[in-house]
This record gives C-alpha cells, structure tokens and sequence, in this order.
C-alpha cells in the first residue's frame, strides 16, 4: 500500500463521511484508524500503539504552540466580550457601516489586513467582524468564507509573512540560481487561485450574488434571522460602559506582539529561538526562519498580560470577572482543538503511507507529455494533495523540489510552475474539511464546521475552475499581466452566469 492510491483513501473517507454524517470527529477519527491499519499492514496491536503514540501524542506535542495560543485568544475574546468593547464596537459598525455589502467589505479588508499568518488572521477578524456581520444579518456562513477566502490567500502572496517564510525554506538551494524568498516573490503575479480568489470575493459581494448552499444559508439569515451561529454563541452586551478601544487596544497589541515575536523567533535582535546569530539584522530572513507555533503564543501571551491590566486599570471589569473568562474561552476552543489534533493524526498516517511517492510518480508521468500544460497539470495535482491532506505546507514541501526538477532552471515555465504549485496548495486546503485554515476560519466565525466546508466548496471550487483555465492560457502566453486580465475577466463571467442559472431554477 505504501506509495499507492490507497495513502489518499483515508484522508479521502475522513472527507467524504464529513460531507455525509456531518459529524466531522468520528469521521476524522475513521481516517486515522484505517490510515493506522494500512500503516501497520492489519496489525492491531501495531494500528493501536501507531495512533496512540505516533498519530494523537505527537500531534499534540507538535501542535503546542498552536493549541496554546488558540486558548490565550479563546480568553481574550471572553474578556472583550465581558467589557462590553464588541458591543460597543458594534453598535459604532451600525451607524458607519450601513449595508450588508459594507460590512463585508470591511471584512474582506480587515483580512487583507492581517496578512502575517493565517490562522492569525482567521481567529482576530473572526473575532473582530462577528459583531458587525451579526447586527446585518448575515450568516456566519458567509462569514466563514470572507474569512478562509482572505486567509491563506493575501498570506501567499505576501512577501513578509509565515507562508512566505515556509515557502522560501523549502525552496532554498535548489538549483534555480536564486534564493528561495526571492523566487517566492517572482511567483507572485502567477499565483492565479489567491489573485483570483480575491477578485471573487469583491465581484460577488458588489453584485449581490449567491449561490448553492450559502444562498440558503444567507437566505435563512436575512429572512429567519437565523444566522448559523454555534448553540450558546450569543454574544453578550457586557458592561455598558464599554467603549470602541476595549477592542480595538488589545487587538493592536495583539497584532504587534505577534509581529515583533516572529521577528524575535527569527533572530532579527541577535539570537534566534535556536541559538544562532545569522540572521540578526535581516528583516526577511528572520521572517523565513522564525516559528510560528513559538511566535503565536508569544506574542498572544503579551497581549493577554496586557488586557488584564489595562481592564483593571479602566475599572471595566474585576479581578474575579477576567478570572471567570479563562475557562470559558478554554471552552469555547475546544471544538477546533480536538479537530485539529485529529487532521494532524491524520497528515501522520498520510505520510506514513508515502502520499509524497505517489505523487511524485505521478508528476513525472505526466512531464514528458504536457510540457507547456503542466502549470494547468501541477495546479491539479496540487489541489488534489492538499484537499486530501489538509495540509498547504506539506503539498508546496512535497511538489516544489519536484517542480524544480522538471523545468530548466531558466525556462519562464519554472516560475509558472512554482506558482501553479503554491496555487493549487492553497486552493485545495482552501476546500478541505481536515485543512488547519478551514478549521480556524469556522473557529473565527463560531459556527459549525462542516456547515463551513459544504456553504464554501461552490464557491472555492468556481475559482479553481477558472484558476484551472488561466493557467492553460498562463503556459502557453507566459505573460502574467495579460494572464491576470483574462483570469479576472472570466472570474466575473462565472459569478454572473452561475448566478442567472441558479436564479431561473429558484424562480422555476
């Protein structure tokens, strides 16, 4: 089994029963038990040990950082809540933001925003937004798009940020005669699904358009007032003498404690997380060689130390009342805790089964036949990784290398290429239901995680169909402006002629 098909049919089954059941636990747990069975060759004893110690212990003791700064922001987000700065904020949003497509542009900016790390992202505009996109009836559904749409795209595609930096390490020192940052940087204008996605995003909210599950959804909101929010999620008036800057400070605080803790992670004071020194002085390479998972929980802890004081000192709240805010945001992290413990024991048993061989043989099929075709080829290649380990970093980690050993080092379709592979892995992470940001994006907006993953697909899914044809175009005219102009051109096409279809069998 090992390097075959069958290491994608666990990550494939954990999906597909998601999508069924809608029970995302038992169904990610059924991946990761016939993931272990096919790892240990039907072994029990061995499907036992492999899931107990190398799928759930490590996942959680790889996962730490993580999982640590879920809890810090869960805790925040109670203290805001419980000062009254989200009702405040809100009733501000009311008089300045006064339309639907207002409140979800103010979304949609807010994640262009927040570009230095996705889950970053996902978690602070969830937080901040949800106030606003509640007072406008707006689903949390459609919230959990704005959010997982402006995520892991604006992060792929900028140069300071942890995706950057996770990119250019694997890149780096593989013959192409540049560094890895900077081939990053020149794949930038072919990453076709982040550009693409955020043309979307802009085009459909401007012309008012919906379609597939998230109308209903939308639909359900607006009319029902019934926004798919979790079951206990109403947020909470809080104290009335809140005011807009009990939100507003801890997330600026937020915001720079994690900047400055990348760069600390990375070494740009002097001395790395790991002892060394080369990259002190260096913006950009402290920002490839830092840790996320360190810098996250650091600066959440800052900012956290920070609003106990700064609440304290406002006499917005009592010592007693941010103590009680500590088990209710562990609670309210709970559900993204367990499903992300549970996808990264999946990715394990994925991995054990030699995903990346398969994958690999299956590109350089393919590079002998489709020369000028292969971005369109990698994109599906990629796509189909990533949605079937819910990992963006492990697809780009796995195809970049093999990318680099296809094309000639200074051939137009290497960057073409590099682009096609970073699209695709976000696209198909975009779409997964065990991907980290789908997780995060559904934590953000409160709401029920599959809910998420069905309401966004048709709409992830119309990008990639685009994405998929520009780059046919991409290989052939390798010229990324011209490219981008016929990508945007078909993107509004698709929403307007997709949007006349649903709305004639509405009507019928």
């Amino acid at each position: 089994m090992y390097g075959t098909f069958w290491a994608l049919v666990p990550p494939l089954l954990a999906i597909v029963l998601a999508l069924i059941t809608k029970e995302v636990y038992t169904s990610l747990f059924a991946g990761v038990l016939i993931g272990a069975l096919f790892a240990t060759g039907f072994n029990l004893i061995g499907t036992l040990d492999m899931i107990v110690v190398d799928g759930l212990s490590v996942s959680v003791a790889d996962l730490a950082g993580n999982l640590c700064f879920l809890v810090i922001l869960g805790i925040l987000v109670a203290m805001v809540n419980k000062s009254g700065g989200s009702a405040a904020f809100g009733r501000w949003a009311e008089t300045h933001i006064k339309t639907r497509v207002g409140a979800q542009i103010a979304t949609f900016i807010l994640g262009v925003l927040i570009f230095i790390d996705d889950y970053f992202n996902c978690l602070t505009v969830g937080s901040v937004m949800r106030p606003v996109t509640d007072r406008h009836k707006i689903s949390r559904a459609k919230l959990a798009f704005l959010i997982d749409a402006t995520a892991a795209p604006i992060c792929m595609i900028a140069p300071i940020s942890s995706w950057a930096a996770a990119v250019s390490s694997v890149a780096d020192d593989l013959g192409t005669g540049i560094t890895g940052i900077q081939l990053f940087i020149r794949a930038i204008p072919y990453n076709l699904y982040s550009l693409l996605t955020l043309v979307f995003i802009i085009a459909l909210v401007v012309m008012k358009v919906d379609y597939g599950p998230m109308k209903l959804a939308e639909a359900n909101a607006l009319l029902n007032g019934d926004l798919g929010a979790n079951p206990g999620d109403d947020t909470e008036a809080g104290n009335p003498r809140g005011r807009i800057i009990d939100l507003v400070l801890p997330v600026v605080v937020l915001v720079v404690a994690v900047f400055f803790g990348m760069l600390y992670v990375g070494g740009y004071y002097g001395v790395d997380a790991w002892g060394g020194t080369d990259c002190a002085g260096d913006l950009i390479a402290a920002f490839g060689n830092t840790d996320a998972y360190i810098a996250l929980p650091w600066g959440g802890l800052i900012a956290l130390v920070f609003s106990f004081i700064y609440f304290l000192c406002r006499r917005t709240l009592k010592f007693k009342e941010m103590a009680e805010c500590i088990p209710q945001g562990f609670v309210a992290m709970v559900p993204p805790i367990l499903i992300l413990v549970l996808a990264t024991s999946l990715k394990t048993m994925t991995s054990a089964l030699g995903a990346a061989d398969f994958v690999h043989g299956m590109m350089e099929g393919a590079a002998a036949s489709l020369f000028s075709m292969l971005p369109a080829v990698i994109f599906i290649v990629a796509v189909v990784l990533a949605f079937a380990t819910g990992t963006s970093w492990g697809t780009f980690g796995i195809l970049i290398p093999i990318v680099v050993a296809i094309f000639p080092a200074d051939s137009p379709l290497l960057i073409i290429g590099i682009s096609a592979c970073l699209a695709g892995a976000v696209c198909g992470d975009h779409c997964s239901p065990i991907s980290d940001t789908t997780i995060m994006a559904s934590a953000g907006a409160q709401m029920n995680h599959v809910q998420h993953v069905s309401t966004q697909l048709p709409y992830a899914m119309t990008v990639a169909g685009v994405s998929f044809v520009t780059y046919i175009f991409a290989g052939f005219i390798q010229n990324a402006v011209i490219t981008l102009i016929i990508g945007a051109v078909l993107t509004v096409c698709a929403i307007f002629v997709i949007g006349k279809i649903d709305g004639k069998k509405s009507a019928a």
